[in-house]
Formats: structure tokens, sequence, C-alpha cells
């Protein structure tokens, strides 16, 4: 069976903007990759064309569709949770959708946010964090959410994004120190041509790409749980030690 990568985010762009070297080679490497979002982004400050939120969801669920293809994302699905709102939402219930979509997948390999909100320090990405983590271990255990009826999946390892770098017009971001480093620059590309699929938030590509071009050949996680007591330690793979 081929390993598998599951990637939860927030919005359409995420998948690509924070992820995509990550699952652009694991596809390239032949691992099935799976990128479930949590809401359809209507909230963003760039509009496009849209003339109301609800045409921008339209055309924001569009968009991610056309970049997971170019990330050779395996499958994706994106839910309707309100964008911007999500520190409001039922921890229970999104973690307990995530926990459903583990059982059912049954990912080898969890990756999300940390809880730091990425880049632009967004409080979407830090609940997708806390959910994602909560659903990680929740999964594992028949106690939680045994009203799914379905078996129990232990992941064998978590994932949360880090960074090498801050956007200085920003609030102090705090990530942590990662422990993998991915070689990203043969898919770099690959990365950035997802993201013009995202023709409504062009302008955040415009204003980021000067920091792809001096940063963007690495991308940087941190290991914040796993199936087995280990230690820590700097890996250029998610995959190390974990067989097919």
């Amino acid at each position: 069976m081929p390993l598998k990568l599951m990637c939860v985010i927030a919005h359409p762009d995420d998948e690509c903007f924070a992820f995509g070297g990550a699952l652009a080679l694991a596809a390239r490497e032949g691992v099935e990759t799976y990128v479930l979002c949590l809401t359809d982004g209507q909230a963003a400050t760039n509009r496009g064309i849209a003339a109301t939120g609800a045409d921008l969801g339209q055309i924001r669920r569009k968009e991610f569709a056309e970049s997971c293809d170019v990330l050779g994302v395996s499958k994706h699905e994106l839910l309707g949770y309100q964008d911007g709102q999500l520190e409001f939402a039922s921890v229970h219930e999104i973690a307990g959708v995530i926990v459903e979509r583990i059982r059912q997948w049954k990912p080898d390999v969890v990756l999300t946010f940390g809880t730091d909100g990425a880049l632009n320090i967004h409080a979407d990405h830090t609940m997708v964090s806390c959910f994602t983590s909560a659903a990680f271990h929740w999964a594992a255990r028949t106690k939680r959410y045994p009203e799914q009826k379905l078996q129990p999946h232990i992941a064998k390892r978590l994932y949360h994004l880090s960074t090498s770098f801050v956007l200085p017009d920003r609030e102090p971001l705090l990530p942590a120190p990662w422990d993998v480093t991915l070689d990203i620059a043969t898919v770099l590309q690959q990365k950035m041509d997802a993201f013009r699929k995202h023709t409504s938030q062009l302008p955040v590509f415009d204003k980021v790409k000067p920091f792809w071009d001096t940063y963007g050949s690495t991308e940087h996680y941190v290991l914040a749980a796993a199936s087995a007591p280990q230690p820590a330690q700097h890996t250029t793979s998610f995959f190390s030690d974990i067989e097919e």
C-alpha cells in the first residue's frame, strides 16, 4: 500500500502558500495526498471579481480544486465552516469531523499549521492547528466519537508548519523551532504555479513572492506527536523509517 499524507488547512490557497512544496514532493514520490479545507475563504480581503461573499466562496472553491490539481493532490475536500470565525466554533464538532476523515482515509502522516497562526498570524490557522492536533490523538481512541462506528486509526506522525523567516509588517510571530527541513527547490515552480490558480488572491502572491525568491527553496516543519515515544531528530523527510 502506498504511504498517505493528510493535510488539514483553513482556507483555499493555504494548500499551496503554506504546504505546496510538501504536497508536490509527496505526490512526486508516489505518496497519496489528501487536503481537507475547513472554509471557502469568503472573508478574504482580496475579493477579485466577486460581488458577494457567496460569489467569492464559489470562486475560491474552484481555485482550490485547480491548485490541488497542479500540486498532484490525490483527494481534496472543502467544508463549509465560516471563514474568520473558527475561534468561535465547536472544538468537539470540528475535531470530530477531522477524526472521521482520519479514520476513513487512514493517513500515515498528518500535516497542519502550528499554533503561531503562520506568517500572517491568522486566528483560523491557529484553530486548525488545535482541531487537527486533537483529532490526531482522538482518532486513535475508542472512547472518542464511538457514534461514528469507525475503527480507530493511529497515524504515525503529526507535523506542524514552522518558518525560517517572518513578514516585517506583521505583529510578532512566535514559530516553533523546526526539526524537518524539506528541500523543495525542484517543485518551487509547481508551488508558485498552484498559487497562480488563486486568481482572486494574486495580490497576496505579489506581496509574498520576494520572500519566496529568497527563502522559498525550503519548507520547515515540527514533529508535534508520534505513534511511539522517540527522541526528536533533524530529518529531511516526513516518512523516515516509515515503511509502505
